[in-house]
């Protein structure tokens, strides 16, 4: 039975067998004796990616008391949830993310401890992730962005729950996020959702994205 540890771009974290391309933590979430998840989403505002090979080790999945092992599709999904490059085991990417975050945000510099303290204010509100307005039309997004459909009441717009799909925009297009990989969306039915869509990606990690930092994405993402 696979365990509870694969991450969406809406944050939650479920059990399927699909690993995907990157692995990480939020600090210390699961009990060992069973590698099940506690309650708690996080214990650390830490919330990393890294690099699921790095000099040969292994690790026995939530089988210690450790960090505990989540799984990504791609980089985009990771930095949806709200998450962001290692500096330990990814340096070069974690620098470059700094760089952009830092110029897309109007900064010179940044330190990891501001930007998870920004990130932890972006995507959760109180323990569910922050929805975000989109900030430009949906064809100027930036390639690595995500967004979701979310439904509305009749009364005062007020966002009620997500449609459970989520969209990734890349290369001039969007493609519909799943555990496997992506798929096309048609572009009529995007277009036709712009009143709907809600931003995913936390809106300083969209800044970086449009200040040039490139995430990994997941071959399926290859054509739109």
């Amino acid at each position: 039975m696979p365990l509870q540890n694969r991450v969406t771009p809406f944050g939650d974290i479920v059990a399927v067998a699909s690993r995907g391309l990157f692995t990480g933590n939020r600090g210390i979430i699961h009990d060992p004796a069973t590698r099940t998840l506690l309650k708690r989403r996080w214990s650390s505002p830490a919330w990393i990616t890294c690099t699921c090979d790095f000099r040969g080790r292994r690790r026995d999945v939530m089988a210690t008391r450790s960090w505990t092992e989540l799984f990504f599709l791609d980089e985009a999904t990771a930095l949806a949830a709200g998450h962001r490059p290692c500096y330990y085991c990814r340096r070069t990417d974690a620098n470059a993310f700094a760089a952009a975050w830092a110029r897309g945000n109007g900064l010179e510099q940044v330190s990891a401890r501001q930007i998870d303290a920004t990130l932890h204010r972006e995507r959760l509100d109180r323990r569910a992730k922050r929805l975000h307005p989109l900030p430009c039309p949906i064809g100027e997004l930036p390639d690595g962005a995500m967004v979701a459909d979310a439904k509305r009441d009749d009364a005062g717009g007020r966002d009620l729950a997500f449609a459970g799909t989520a969209y990734l925009s890349t290369r001039g297009g969007f493609l519909r996020w799943s555990f496997e990989g992506y798929q096309p969306a048609e572009v009529v039915v995007i277009d036709g959702l712009q009143d709907r869509l809600v931003l995913l990606t936390p809106p300083s990690t969209l800044r970086a994205l449009e200040a040039g930092y490139q995430p990994a994405l997941h071959p399926t993402a290859g054509t739109t």
